[in-house]
């Protein structure tokens, strides 16, 4: 499982979007991921709680043919984006850069979640619609994160040139991580293994609410009653990305778009998943906590 170290990437000291001070971070973060578990862990609750109709349009059929509900999703990203527009350490536009990347992710993410067929999956794929005539539910999901990711990095105030590469990493970041969540906690780990270096960073703030929110439902999500779906991996992916475009300089920031362009393009011809079962410690640390 390809590991993104944003410790060394987010580290760095721009502007004042971070208040200084390595502890001083830290215990922001840490007060960013309480609150990312308990707004997840509130949400969850809220949203799984029984109710008619049924069918439920939110219920799915795993890899292994159970029952899960996608609404772990929903219910993450509220954690995130509630977390942060409270954790301390945050200037007002990267709160809501933060927020606005996680909500349009999730948003769309949803959409295509409820609404997506199987018919068309990857970018191959939904390129290959388009070029029929078909506009895939894929497709304006791209679309639309991408829009977002843009409006998102125009918050962080920097020229054309860097809100286009930002909203582009953004977008980028949220697609990387929805390819992961094809396995139970495969997606929500790569997250924690991401973001978890960076408390020990002044990304602390940006950071925490991800890693919160990522391990308060990760035992749902292990123990196959649940799955991130579109929804929650797409929202991950773009908090991650919102951090990473606020953090780091211009150089780093086109080296992780490169990063993952390369690997999107690679998982059209490469399936990640065998790829991890061949390497005995990725194999090992994806089925940690699984129901083998």
């Amino acid at each position: 499982m390809p590991r993104l170290s944003f410790l060394a990437v987010l580290g760095g000291r721009r502007r004042a979007d971070v208040l200084p001070g390595s502890g001083r971070a830290l215990g922001q973060g840490l007060v960013g991921a309480v609150a990312g578990g308990v707004a997840a862990r509130a949400a969850y609750t809220l949203l799984t709680r029984p109710r008619q109709p049924h069918p439920n349009p939110w219920q799915r059929i795993n890899f292994r043919g159970r029952t899960v509900t996608l609404q772990e999703g929903p219910a993450l990203a509220s954690g995130v984006c509630a977390a942060s527009l409270v954790t301390p350490g945050l200037t007002p536009r990267v709160r809501a850069s933060c927020a606005l990347a996680a909500a349009g992710a999730a948003a769309f993410g949803a959409y295509d979640d409820l609404s997506g067929s199987p018919a068309a999956r990857g970018l191959r794929g939904h390129l290959g619609a388009l070029s029929r005539g078909c506009v895939t539910t894929g497709l304006l999901k791209m679309v639309g994160i991408g829009a977002t990711g843009v409006a998102a990095a125009a918050l962080l105030r920097r020229s054309a040139a860097d809100t286009l590469l930002d909203g582009a990493l953004i977008a980028a970041s949220a697609n990387l991580v929805n390819l992961f969540d094809l396995r139970p906690g495969r997606a929500a780990k790569l997250a924690v293994l991401a973001a978890t270096p960076a408390l020990a960073s002044p990304a602390a703030p940006l950071v925490g609410p991800v890693v919160g929110a990522s391990v308060a439902l990760l035992p749902e999500d292990l123990a196959e009653r649940s799955m991130l779906g579109d929804a929650g991996a797409n929202a991950l992916g773009a908090a991650l990305g919102v951090a990473a475009a606020a953090r780091a300089p211009r150089p780093v920031r086109l080296a992780l778009l490169g990063g993952a362009v390369a690997l999107t393009l690679a998982s059209e011809r490469t399936s990640f998943s065998r790829v991890i079962d061949r390497v005995p410690v990725l194999r090992r640390l994806d089925r940690w906590g699984r129901c083998v």
